[in-house]
C-alpha cells in the first residue's frame, strides 16, 4: 500500500476515526471509468487505486465499469446501484451532470465525482491536480527546447486541461521567453491514432518537446521515434522512451479513495453532509508527484543540461528543485497562478499579489502568453 498523507479537504476532517471490517463489509463501491482500464492513463490510475483501497481496507467490496462514454453515465449508474453499490465514484469531468442527476434520484447512495465542481447533500467532489507539476515540467521544456516550439496534444478544451497547458506555458517562458506552446486538440480522452497524427503534425511544424493529455503512451512513443523529447502523463511512461522522456506527472488516487471510504464507514461522511466535501489534492498531499518514473523526479539523462541552463544566477535544475520544495510544503510558498499574470492578448487576468482560488481554477478559460492554437471560450 502506498504511504498516506494529509490533504486539503473542505469538509469534516474525521481525524482519529476507527473503522472495523464489519463496517467496511457494508460498503460496496462502484467506479465508473471513461476509458479502458488498460489505457495506461487516467482510467488505469483510478483502477490501480481501487485495488489499493481493497487491499488497505479489509471487508471493502468494489466493482468497476470501463469505457463509459461521457454523457451516457446515467444508465451505468442505474445498473451498479441495482447490483448493490451504495458508494459510486464517477471518474470523468463529462459525468458531472449525470452524477448530480443520479444523486437526486438515489438519495440514500453516496456519490463522488472526479474533477468537477457540482455537489449536493450526498455528492462530493475530488481532484488530484497536476497544475503545479505542469509548471515544473514547463521549466524543463523551456530550457531543453532547441526550436523554442513546444507541442501539446490536448484531450478536450475544458478548464482542467486549459489550466495545465497555461501552467506548462508559464513555466516554459519563465526560463525561455521565446518559447511557445502549440496546442492541437483531440476531442477525446483515449484515441491513440489521433494522438499519433497530432504529434507527427506538430513535429513537422518544428516542435521538439511534447506534453499531452491522452490516456496512452502514444505521444511519448511517437516523439521518441522522431528524436523529440516528452513528458510522461498519469502513469510511469519513461520506460517507453528512456532516452527522451524528461519527467512527467504521476498520481496516486488511493490516498483520496482510502480516506473517503474510511470516513463513509465511520459515519463521518453520510447522505446529508457531502455538499462541502471537496478534495483538492496537490503536491503537498502526495496524491501527485513529479517524475516519469516513481521515485525519480527528473530523468538523469537531462540533469547535466538542466544544470547548465541558467536563469539569472540560478540553474534551471536548482530552480526546479526550489519550486518543488516550495509547492510541496504543508503551506506552499509559491503558486504558478499568483499574479501579476497576463493572458495571450496582453490583458491582466490575475492581479499582482492575488492567487487564483480553486473555483477560479475550475472555471479558467483564458490562454496564457505563449500559448498558440484554437482555444474555445477564450474571453474576447
Amino acid at each position: 500500500m502506498k504511504k498516506l498523507a494529509g490533504m486539503a479537504v473542505l469538509a469534516l476532517l474525521g481525524t482519529g476515526l476507527v473503522t472495523s471490517s464489519a463496517q467496511m463489509s457494508k460498503i460496496k463501491a462502484a467506479y465508473i471509468y471513461v476509458g479502458p482500464v488498460g489505457d495506461y492513463g487516467w482510467s488505469k490510475a483510478h483502477d490501480e487505486a481501487r485495488l489499493d483501497a481493497e487491499k488497505a481496507i479489509p471487508g471493502l467490496t468494489t466493482t468497476f465499469v470501463e469505457s463509459v462514454p461521457e454523457g451516457q453515465a446515467i444508465g451505468t449508474i442505474d445498473q451498479v446501484i441495482k447490483d448493490g453499490a451504495n458508494v459510486v465514484f464517477t471518474t470523468s469531468f463529462g459525468f458531472m451532470d449525470q452524477t448530480l442527476e443520479a444523486a437526486k434520484k438515489y438519495p440514500n447512495v453516496l456519490f463522488a465525482h472526479a474533477s468537477g465542481f457540482k455537489r449536493s447533500a450526498n455528492m462530493a467532489t475530488y481532484m488530484a491536480d497536476f497544475y503545479q507539476i505542469y509548471y515544473l515540467n514547463g521549466l524543463m521544456a523551456g530550457a531543453l527546447s532547441k526550436s523554442n516550439k513546444i507541442g501539446y496534444v490536448g484531450a478536450f478544451p475544458i478548464s482542467e486541461v486549459k489550466r495545465h497547458i497555461n501552467a506548462f506555458a508559464m513555466g516554459a517562458r519563465a526560463v525561455n521567453p521565446k518559447a511557445t506552446v502549440n496546442v492541437r486538440w483531440l476531442n477525446a480522452w483515449f484515441n491513440p491514432a489521433a494522438a499519433k497524427e497530432a504529434t507527427e503534425a506538430l513535429i513537422s511544424e518544428g516542435n521538439d518537446v511534447f506534453a499531452f493529455t491522452e490516456d496512452t503512451p502514444t505521444v511519448v512513443q511517437t516523439a521518441d521515434k522522431k528524436g523529440a523529447l516528452s513528458f510522461s502523463h498519469y502513469n510511469p511512461m519513461q520506460r517507453f522512451a528512456p532516452k527522451t522522456v524528461i519527467s512527467g506527472q504521476l498520481v496516486d488516487w488511493s490516498i483520496i479513495y482510502i480516506d473517503f471510504l474510511k470516513k463513509v464507514a465511520s459515519g463521518a461522511y453520510n447522505k446529508t453532509n457531502l455538499e462541502n466535501v471537496d478534495y483538492w489534492s496537490l503536491l503537498n498531499t502526495k496524491a501527485v508527484s513529479l517524475g516519469g518514473e516513481v521515485g525519480q523526479t527528473i530523468n538523469p539523462v537531462f540533469v547535466t543540461a538542466l544544470k547548465a541552463k541558467m536563469v539569472g544566477k540560478l540553474s534551471v535544475y536548482d530552480l526546479i528543485n526550489t519550486r518543488l520544495k516550495q509547492m510541496s510544503a504543508a503551506k506552499p510558498s509559491f503558486d504558478p497562478f499568483t499574479g501579476p499574470i497576463k493572458d495571450r492578448k496582453g490583458r491582466i487576468v490575475v492581479p499582482a499579489g492575488k492567487t487564483l482560488s480553486i473555483a477560479e481554477l475550475n472555471g479558467l478559460e483564458w490562454a496564457a502568453q505563449g500559448v498558440v492554437g484554437q482555444w474555445e471560450k477564450e474571453p474576447k
